[in-house]
């Protein structure tokens, strides 16, 4: 192993400062994968990383696994990893927590650097494989190095300290936007299930009871199948009931009884008269007998 770079001033980088300034420069590589080291630097400690996971890959490659291929985009803000066909970032190794970086030369193919991660604060080993760029990799990193460190010094720190802060605000505004999408789909869950307990509780061809309609006097309409007297006609259909008549004496307008020729008394008309009163009495109590 041998270090990637040192600050020397008549070192001659590959790359303009404004290209890892103002952009990032891209490589593809083989991801062999990462593994927690104990000590943030050393060659001995990358050397055994290097070691454990080219076995790993080894075993995984007699299982018929290929080496998963990874875009590196390098600038003096750090080293992403990213997928190379739909670009989403696996990883993002920020500069200032790179303390590590170096290539093997031995094996010209694998690099490696070890960042210490954000949210666990261990350090990790991170290995790759390059079958032409590996060497150029490493020189790319320590370019960025080398330009942060300028950057740093005529800034007097605080931009180091501005990209932490931004830094802190990107990784919150992904776990808001994380939590934003769960609790989207809580929502949506309980709408489902809101929905479901509607219909299973309203069974198809299930029908309310309405309540008679009324007219606009408030009063129920007649109607052919509404109940009916319990009393027999002569043709075996029930008639309506009768209303009651009232046995109170209804007066006229001015207070006197109604006349009615059948309840006054016998000595009140000629004997004639009386007689056809009584025959018309009968014939009336014979009707109402019939009916």
């Amino acid at each position: 192993m041998n270090r990637a770079f040192s600050r020397k001033k008549d070192k001659t980088w590959m790359h303009t400062p404004e290209a890892l300034s103002k952009h990032y420069i891209p490589y593809n590589a083989k991801f062999l994968g990462s593994t927690e080291v104990e000590q943030p630097k050393g060659t001995e400690v990358v050397r055994d990383a290097v070691r454990k996971l080219k076995f790993a890959r080894h075993i995984k490659k007699s299982e018929g696994q290929k080496t998963p291929k990874v875009e590196l985009q390098i600038s003096i803000y750090g080293v992403k990893i990213l997928d190379p066909k739909t670009k989403e970032v696996q990883h993002n190794c920020q500069l200032h927590r790179i303390s590590f970086c170096a290539d093997d030369k031995t094996d010209k193919r694998i690099f490696t650097f070890i960042c210490k991660d954000s949210e666990s604060n261990k350090h990790l080993c991170y290995v790759f494989d390059s079958e032409k760029c590996a060497e150029e990799i490493t020189l790319t990193i320590g370019q960025a190095f080398d330009l942060a460190y300028r950057k740093f010094l005529e800034s007097g720190g605080k931009d180091v300290e501005t990209r932490k802060q931004i830094a802190g605000l990107q990784k919150r505004i992904q776990e808001l936007e994380t939590e934003n999408m769960e609790l989207k789909n809580k929502v949506q869950d309980l709408e489902n299930q809101l929905r479901i307990t509607q219909v299973n509780s309203s069974p198809a061809g299930s029908v309310t009871p309405k309540s008679p309609s009324t007219d606009i006097f408030d009063m129920v309409p007649f109607s052919p199948m509404s109940p009916q007297s319990s009393a027999p006609s002569r043709n075996g259909t029930e008639p309506p009931p009768v209303p009651s008549r009232s046995t109170e004496i209804k007066r006229d307008l001015f207070g006197a009884e109604p006349f009615d020729p059948f309840i006054c008394g016998a000595g009140d008309f000629p004997p004639d008269i009386q007689s056809k009163l009584d025959e018309m009495q009968r014939q009336r109590w014979r009707g109402s007998k019939w009916d």
